[in-house]
C-alpha cells in the first residue's frame, strides 16, 4: 500500500470510529441510562492516562516537564476545562437529549463559529467565500431542526442548546491549543486535557459512584468508546498528517457525521427525512468550500 492511501485509509477510519462513539454513547446513555456526567468523567480520566501513557513508551521525555513553564501550564488548563470538558459534556448532553447523528452534524458548525470570531477580533468583515458558509451552516441547521416548518422542531431545545454549546465548545478546543501543539507533542497536551478535563469533573461526579444498566453489551460498548473511539481513532487521525495534507485529513474527517448517520440507522434504528440530509450536506458544504483555496 502506498504511503497516499495508507493516510487516506487510516483518516477514515478515524473519523469513523469517531462516529461510532457516538452512536456508541447514545446507546448508553438512553438504553442503559447512564449519566452524561459519569460517561465524561470515566472516558477522559481512562483516555488521558492511556494518551500519556502512550506519549511517553513513544518519545521518552518527562511527560512533567510542561508543567515547568508557567504560561504553557495555564493554557494547558484553559484547554482541559474550556477545550476538552466542555466540548465532551456538551456533545454527549446533546446525544442524550437529542441523537448521535443530530449532536455530531450540529458540532460541525465549529467553523462558521470561527469565521465569525476571527472577524470580530479582526474588525473584518468576512470574504464572500466564508458568508457563503454562515449562510450554508445557518440554513442546514434550520432545515435539521425544524424540517423546514416554522411550527415544529425536530429535536428538542435542549439537545439544540446542548449542539450549539458543543459547537462553541469545539471551536475553542480547536484554536487554542495550537500554541502548545507546535511546542510540545499533540498526543502529551490530549493527554493532560482528557486528564485534567476529568480530574476537574471528579468533585461533581466521582467515577466510583455509577448507576445504570451493567451487561455484557454495556461493557463492549463501553470499551469502544475508550479504545476505539478516543485512543486509537487519535492516533488514526493525527497519524494520516504524515501522509496526506492537512487539508485532505480535515476533508475527510466530515466522514464521522455521514458515518453516525449511517450506523444510527444500522444499529439505533433511527429513521431520517430528506431534510435532514439536505441539511446535513449543506453543513458540511461549509468544510469543502473553506478548503478549496
Amino acid at each position: 500500500m502506498s504511503n497516499r492511501k495508507k493516510g487516506l485509509t487510516m483518516v477514515c477510519l478515524g473519523a469513523s470510529m469517531w462516529g461510532g462513539s457516538g452512536v456508541a454513547g447514545q446507546y448508553l446513555l438512553q438504553d442503559c441510562s447512564f449519566s452524561t456526567a459519569w460517561l465524561v468523567v470515566s472516558r477522559m480520566l481512562l483516555a488521558g492516562c492511556l494518551f500519556l501513557l502512550i506519549d511517553f513508551i513513544s518519545y521518552r521525555q518527562d511527560i512533567f516537564a510542561i508543567w515547568k513553564n508557567k504560561q504553557d501550564a495555564r493554557d494547558v488548563l484553559l484547554f482541559a476545562i474550556f477545550g476538552m470538558l466542555a466540548v465532551q459534556y456538551t456533545y454527549f448532553a446533546c446525544i442524550r437529549h437529542g441523537n448521535a447523528a443530530a449532536a455530531t452534524i450540529l458540532q460541525y458548525l465549529m467553523p462558521v463559529i470561527i469565521i465569525g470570531y476571527t472577524s470580530l477580533t479582526a474588525r473584518k468583515f468576512p470574504p464572500n467565500r466564508e458568508l457563503l458558509c454562515v449562510a450554508m451552516a445557518v440554513g442546514g441547521t434550520f432545515l435539521l431542526v425544524t424540517h423546514g416548518r416554522l411550527d415544529t422542531l425536530s429535536i428538542s431545545l435542549t439537545a439544540l442548546f446542548w449542539g450549539l454549546g458543543s459547537a462553541f465548545a469545539a471551536a475553542f478546543y480547536t484554536t487554542q491549543p495550537k500554541r502548545l501543539i507546535r511546542k510540545w507533542r499533540a498526543t502529551l497536551i490530549t493527554g493532560w486535557g482528557m486528564l485534567l478535563g476529568g480530574l476537574s469533573l471528579m468533585p461533581l461526579c466521582p467515577p466510583w459512584q455509577f448507576s445504570g444498566l451493567w451487561n455484557n453489551t454495556a461493557a463492549i460498548t463501553y470499551a469502544y468508546i475508550i479504545i476505539f473511539g478516543t485512543v486509537i481513532a487519535f492516533g488514526c487521525y493525527l497519524g494520516s498528517i504524515k501522509y496526506i495534507s492537512p487539508t485532505e485529513t480535515s476533508l475527510l474527517g466530515s466522514i464521522e457525521p455521514l458515518s453516525a448517520i449511517i450506523l444510527s440507522i444500522l444499529f439505533l434504528h433511527a429513521s431520517f427525512v430528506p431534510m435532514d440530509y439536505l441539511g446535513t450536506a449543506l453543513i458540511l458544504g461549509t468544510v469543502f468550500v473553506l478548503a478549496k483555496r
